[in-house]
């Protein structure tokens, strides 16, 4: 009589034990997978950064400045002309920009951009809707060159995504916002009216005066509005001094670093909380979440006006940034359509820190725990006293020293690169 030998199966506590041993390799794989795929997106990151820095510089050899950041179409002749502005014509806002572009426009052919730039440049016949009976942006109707303000969301190419705009680590995208943008012009270390000036076409007394406050303020590499910036305006060294600084987009989670607080308008007027930040930085640590410390505890101010949602936009919420807190920190202030400022920090989706493009091209992360002196210190300003008078050194320590461009600084750190 034959006999079978039967093989022996798996039993049930066996199985388990494979599938515990196979749970335990995925748990530790998975974070080495993770980190992997982040450090790749940051590197891309910078690669993007380089690439505009590399843009800057060759602009500066085709035309010996930088390019601005607040420039474009106006409806009034006698205002200041760019070197783009000779083909606008028209009045009208929907036929000029109002000077609201931001330095990403004007670099677009030195990032191989040439494209895009000549739809902008050149009277365009398109719209977002595709609407052949509306009343400008029409074969018969189209849209000036250099385009209407950038908040025009039937304006086509402002609401293209420019990949070496974009920081493959931040997941924004759509609506509400057009364009986006991750990396911003950086504007020094004092905020108080830099969005004002100079408008050489506007002489009253008002602005005038708030002219004054916005020179008093432009200390960084950007000055908004000044068509004429150089290289050899920087006098601290262009390694010494930070051309631009990444930012996170907002994605409508009340983040800290993307959008004020909503909070905010409790503490009074436009102008009253603003200078509120001139004096304290630190003003809006109040409506912090305590248990989440990196959000706000009621929401953000406006959802349809947060960080870096308008590449082509000159205001400092979408395309600009301080040195005022550091990396990461929160965004205290208002936005309004006054251009009145907040400390519009730089800011990623990135651990620890963001980047920053140094004005000679190199790119250098940043950690949050840069120092920055006090929080509670306040900028310098046109009537400030003491350490905060114009033109002395940085009240922000090391961070805020990096953000200006003329202010006798000494850098001694070793920057990482």
């Amino acid at each position: 009589m034959r006999r079978f030998k039967h093989s022996r199966g798996f039993t049930l506590v066996e199985l388990l034990v494979v599938i515990a041993i196979i749970g335990i390799l995925v748990g530790l794989l998975l974070p080495a997978v993770q980190a992997a795929r982040e450090a790749a997106r940051r590197m891309s990151c910078s690669n993007n950064f380089k690439q505009i820095g590399i843009g800057i510089h060759n602009y500066h050899s085709a035309y010996k400045r930088i390019p601005a950041q607040g420039i474009g179409t106006v409806a009034t002749p006698s205002q200041p002309r760019a070197w783009w502005q000779e083909s606008a014509a028209g009045t009208g806002t929907l036929l000029v920009n109002n000077r609201r572009l931001s330095t990403l426009v004007g670099l677009l052919p030195f990032i191989e951009q040439q494209g895009l730039w000549d739809q902008i440049s050149n009277p365009n016949a398109t719209r977002t809707d595709g609407d052949p009976n509306a009343p400008i942006g029409t074969r018969a109707a189209p849209w000036a060159a250099m385009g209407p303000t950038p908040g025009a969301i039937q304006y086509l190419p402002w609401t293209f995504e420019i990949p070496t705009y974009r920081c493959p680590s931040d997941p924004g995208v759509g609506l509400p916002a057009l364009g986006r943008t991750n990396y911003a012009a950086c504007m020094g270390d004092s905020h108080y009216f830099t969005m004002w000036g100079p408008w050489n076409n506007q002489r009253d007394t008002r602005v005038q005066g708030r002219v004054r406050h916005a020179q008093a303020a432009h200390r960084g590499f950007y000055k908004p509005f000044d068509e004429n910036g150089r290289f050899r305006d920087v006098l601290d060294g262009l390694s010494n001094t930070i051309a631009m600084g990444e930012i996170a987009t907002d994605l409508g989670d009340s983040f800290i670093s993307t959008s004020p607080p909503r909070d905010g308008r409790g503490l009074g007027g436009n102008l009253a909380v603003i200078r509120m930040v001139r004096d304290n930085p630190g003003t809006c640590d109040q409506f912090i979440d305590p248990d989440r410390p990196r959000y706000w505890l009621n929401g953000g101010d406006r959802l349809t006006h947060a960080r870096g949602f308008k590449w082509a936009d000159a205001n400092q919420m979408f395309s600009g940034c301080f040195t005022i807190l550091p990396p990461n920190d929160v965004y205290c202030g208002r936005h309004n359509s006054n251009h009145l400022s907040g400390t519009a920090p730089v800011s990623s989706r990135h651990t620890g820190g963001a980047h920053v493009l140094m004005a000679d091209g190199a790119v250098i992360f940043m950690t949050d725990s840069v120092e920055a002196g006090s929080r509670n210190q306040g900028d310098v300003w046109l009537n400030g006293t003491g350490d905060r008078a114009p033109g002395n050194e940085s009240p922000h320590g090391l961070w805020g020293a990096l953000g200006t461009r003329a202010s006798s600084e000494t850098i001694q750190e070793q920057l990482n690169q």
